[in-house]
């Protein structure tokens, strides 16, 4: 496979060059925000901030759901979602995972109509061969040039797939390339783990996870994707975002931390364009680093990047000196804290592989956001007051009701395949590391029994897509639940075109 991966540029593979400042940063981060203040008719958490304890998993209550300020205004479960969703119109595209999406009825990416966001209708079903391998994190929209893309990602890095659909009939997406990257005869030579749009929609970026290799993807003609740039950014790569005049690049780095790229050559489309490395940055406080979302306030640049992993939760870097990024404050639950350790291993141990980690985030506006929207995996649907980013705090939560025992209805659902295979033995490892160093409550081991014997027992759900803002309404999915309309309480959220002072007030 590694043969179809050529470096289609004569440009080096990218590095940091002699400017480019490394910068360590070992400090673990402890801005918890501050908690949500629960109105009327909410289901708050019976734990710490974030936290499914244990013994709501092991009596029930976790089927039930917790909410905070937010409420649930219809949903499609159909047989789950993959790890990274999209919508677009009145429209959302079910992400999907190899090889559970193939069984049942509706193999491929499941196209909703949600006129009535109360009740979702599905349309069409995607099925290229990008579509039926697995979406994983690219699966993505550019709602201004009504564009949907995603690559084949069968198992962490995919190779050579990727289909481009024009969603103006957002319900009946429609195959612009049939030829180069929707087959095996012809593929683009690309790895694929993450993708996502530059923000003039011109370049779709590609990145793999092993190895690290990052790709330009041109799409002025989406008929006709071709390949541009592409260069080996290190081990591995994650995914990231890009600033809004497309001439940077923030990377993720699996090891946690990430590179600043100069990826104006590309955008002004250079002929043989050079993607240096301007500068990187690594962190022992969470790792798996995830993406960024740039934002600016009062026209400072920024970036919110959270960690998949190891309770980094999301940090807050200033960007306004390429050589120079510096982390200057975060967000993290509660349950992240080093000294709830032991919580967190007692009661997630049983929920299979990922626990307590903030994954996918956005922000209500990119220019002085109000605030974020986060994708926590067990935590659920996270929404932060970030006004003042340096003192976030919680305004709503909902974490959809666990489908435990009901694990054999979600073949599309990465957490629900992922129990059936095995995959939370890693997990159990880390238990049993615990139990060895005396760092376990045997009190609270019967999930984790339950866990290491069957793999999982879906007593949370796995919410890690992004969540889209559409006024005080949010769209997004989770793992077990599918797709969900949200809807966020005007008692502690405006939208930022209507906000005078009411938010998180």
């Amino acid at each position: 496979m590694a043969m179809l991966l050529p470096v289609v540029s004569d440009a080096s593979a990218p590095r940091p060059d002699t400017s480019g400042m490394v910068i360590e940063s070992h400090e673990v981060g402890r801005n918890v925000a501050a908690p949500a203040d629960c109105g009327p008719g909410s289901r708050p958490e019976t734990g710490m901030q974030g936290d499914v304890p244990a013994g709501d998993r092991d009596s029930g209550r976790s089927t039930e759901g917790y909410d905070c300020n937010i409420s649930r205004v219809g949903g499609f479960a159909g047989r789950g979602a993959g790890i990274v969703s999209a919508s677009f119109d009145h429209c959302a595209y079910l992400g999907t995972i190899f090889p559970g999406d193939l069984l049942g009825p509706a193999p491929g990416v499941q196209v909703l109509d949600v006129s009535d966001p109360a009740n979702p209708v599905p349309t069409v079903n995607l099925t290229e061969p990008a579509m039926l391998a697995g979406t994983w994190e690219s699966l993505k929209v550019h709602s201004g040039r009504k564009l949907l893309v995603g690559t084949g990602v069968p198992a962490l890095t995919g190779f050579g797939l990727l289909s481009v659909y024009d969603i103006s009939d957002c319900a009946h997406p429609r195959l612009l390339n049939p030829g180069t990257g929707t087959n095996l005869q012809m593929p683009l030579p690309i790895t694929s783990h993450e993708g996502g749009f530059s923000p003039d929609g011109r370049t779709y970026w590609s990145s793999g996870t092993a190895p690290g290799i990052v790709s330009a993807v041109d799409l002025t003609d989406p008929a006709n994707p071709r390949v541009i740039w592409q260069g080996m950014s290190g081990p591995s790569s994650h995914g990231f975002g890009i600033s809004p005049d497309g001439n940077r690049m923030y990377l993720a780095d699996n090891a946690g931390g990430l590179q600043v790229m100069d990826t104006s050559a590309v955008q002004r489309r250079d002929p043989n364009p050079q993607v240096p490395v301007l500068s990187q940055m690594t962190w022992t406080d969470g790792f798996a680093t995830q993406h960024s979302v740039p934002v600016t306030y009062d026209g400072h640049p920024y970036i919110f990047t959270p960690d998949e992993a190891a309770s980094g939760g999301v940090k807050l870097i200033d960007v306004a000196d390429d050589a120079n990024p510096t982390i200057v404050g975060g967000i993290k639950l509660e349950i992240n804290l080093p000294e709830n350790i032991d919580s967190q291993m007692a009661s997630a141990a049983g929920g299979s592989a990922f626990a307590y980690d903030s994954h996918y985030c956005t922000a209500d506006r990119p220019a002085n956001p109000t605030a974020l929207a986060c994708g926590w995996a067990s935590s659920g649907i996270r929404v932060f007051d970030v006004r003042d980013p340096f003192a976030a705090k919680e305004i709503g939560y909902f974490n959809p009701p666990a489908m435990k025992g009901r694990n054999l209805e979600r073949w599309n659902s990465p957490h629900a395949l992922a129990s059936v295979l095995g995959y939370p033995a890693l997990s159990a490892l880390a238990v049993q590391g615990a139990k060895d160093r005396g760092e376990f409550d045997p009190a609270q081991a019967e999930s984790t029994r339950t866990g290491m014997v069957v793999g999982g027992d879906l007593s949370t759900d796995w919410c890690m897509s992004p969540p889209e803002w559409r006024g005080n309404d949010l769209w997004v999915t989770c793992s077990d639940n599918g797709f969900l309309a949200l809807h966020l309480d005007e008692d502690v959220y405006t939208p930022p075109e209507n906000q005078q002072s009411t938010l998180g007030s």
